[in-house]
């Protein structure tokens, strides 16, 4: 597999909330801290050594470093790390492990617990509250005030997942969200300069693209990135996708019905096959036998490196709705609680946690937005194709901060679109049956993870 996914190489367009949410489900989850749940009076990790902002300056200390680094923006971040450890060679070592997102997140909880874990991590905004809620991490809100981080220079959303409890669990380093790829041959057989950004115009495409011979212009997923296109349509819609308490799942509303529903209409209407095997839909764009396919900014180095016949463009997914949106996810840095047992080792990984997030150009290059608007703003970085993508950055939108998310997505929301798509059911139908099994989950979430 060649893509640059942020989610693995072998999970690509796989869902990947789909994958850490039955993951979360096996209870491996719960097995740090012993496999006990813990009470709000129960010891953790949350006692460190602060960071003041300068180098570290203790004896030398060796750093176990996991990510999920293992496509396109792999190269960019061992690069990252052979220059980390030339610079501080003699005072930090950082050991690299790079695994499927999919492995990784299982493997963590039991390895810290025996002591063969992580010290350091990154892992993405949406398993930072399940890690939180389970004490696997240290809080790193010393870090924040040394660096003098605030909000204003970072995209809201991405801002508030780092939070839980009161306390913030990670740094932000990047944005990575669907956008809407195009083949630019196709767009001049229909007579079109570039992507439609509206729903007329994107409809009128599709059916000016059909009489141009293209069969299929727009192949509609029922699996991985299905579920966040709905997430996405939703959003433009007006929906939400759970209350505030994260008691209640929201997207079997009106707006669900209508994201779906276009979804599904793509099909009835011809502009789709009845039934995409998974990835079918990006391989045929990069074959060129598909007009427009939605898909994660990851894929633009796969593209360079492995679509030389393939003209395309990148845009914003269009507005289908009322009000432009798109999902969003990020990769944060957090502090696992291995290391919070060895007072070195705390204030070194501050320190590494400090320089790596400071070196968000370098990071772009790997086909991400960087979190920081102040690093979009640097010319090395203003002119890569997905930093067009970020001129509004109310368009991201990210899963809410619950404990145990991942579970919900794929068990309920994932399967209800994908019997959608496929005509199992009808939209309505197909959301107000995930819905009933979403909020079960949420319950039984809310004991799970209770503080």
């Amino acid at each position: 597999m060649s893509s640059a996914s942020p989610y693995g190489t072998n999970m690509r367009r796989r869902s990947f909330l789909g994958a850490a949410g039955a993951l979360a489900g096996t209870g491996l989850l719960t097995a740090c801290g012993g496999g006990t749940k813990l009470g709000a009076d129960d010891s953790g990790p949350d006692e460190a050594p602060e960071f003041d902002g300068g180098e570290y300056d203790g004896p030398k200390v060796t750093l176990q470093y996991w990510n999920g680094f293992t496509g396109g923006d792999g190269p960019h971040m061992r690069a990252m790390l052979k220059a980390f450890n030339k610079e501080y060679a003699g005072r930090i070592e950082v050991r690299n492990t790079t695994r499927q997102w999919q492995d990784l997140y299982p493997a963590m909880p039991t390895a810290i617990t025996a002591g063969k874990g992580p010290d350091v991590a990154v892992i993405h905004n949406d398993w930072v509250a399940t890690f939180a809620a389970r004490r696997t991490l240290v809080p790193l809100d010393d870090v924040v005030s040394a660096l003098e981080l605030t909000e204003s220079d970072f995209i809201p959303a991405v801002w508030q997942a780092g939070i839980y409890g009161g306390k913030r669990y990670s740094i932000p380093l990047d944005v990575h969200c669907l956008a809407d790829y195009a083949n630019a041959r196709h767009l001049s057989r229909a007579g079109l300069d570039a992507p439609p950004t509206d729903r007329s115009g994107y409809e009128d495409a599709l059916a000016e693209l059909r009489d141009a011979g293209i069969k299929n212009p727009f192949w509609m997923p029922n699996k991985w990135p299905a579920h966040l296109m709905f997430m996405s349509l939703l959003w433009q819609f007006g929906g939400e996708l759970y209350d505030a308490e994260g008691t209640a799942a929201l997207w079997g509303s009106d707006a669900g019905v209508e994201a779906l529903s276009w979804m599904r209409e793509q099909i009835t209407k011809g502009h789709s096959p009845a039934q995409v095997a998974q990835d079918a839909q990006y391989n045929a764009f990069k074959n060129n036998k598909v007009s427009f396919t939605w898909d994660g900014i990851w894929q633009i180095n796969d593209l360079k490196a492995n679509a030389r016949d393939l003209r395309w463009e990148m845009a914003q997914i269009p507005t289908i709705g009322d009000t432009p949106a798109a999902w969003s996810a990020s990769h944060n840095f957090v502090l696992t609680s291995q290391a919070a047992k060895d007072g070195n080792k705390v204030r070194a990984a501050k320190f590494f946690i400090d320089h790596m997030s400071k070196r968000s150009t370098e990071w772009a290059k790997a086909g991400m937005i960087p979190a920081r608007n102040s690093a979009r703003k640097d010319p090395e970085v203003a002119g890569l194709p997905q930093i067009a993508l970020a001129k509004d950055v109310e368009v991201f939108h990210f899963l809410p901060a619950l404990p145990g998310i991942g579970d919900v997505q794929s068990k309920a929301l994932e399967l209800a679109v994908q019997k959608a798509v496929l005509g199992q059911l009808p939209p309505a139908k197909a959301l107000a049956e995930g819905v009933r099994t979403a909020d079960k989950l949420l319950a039984e979430n809310k004991q799970k993870y209770a503080k």
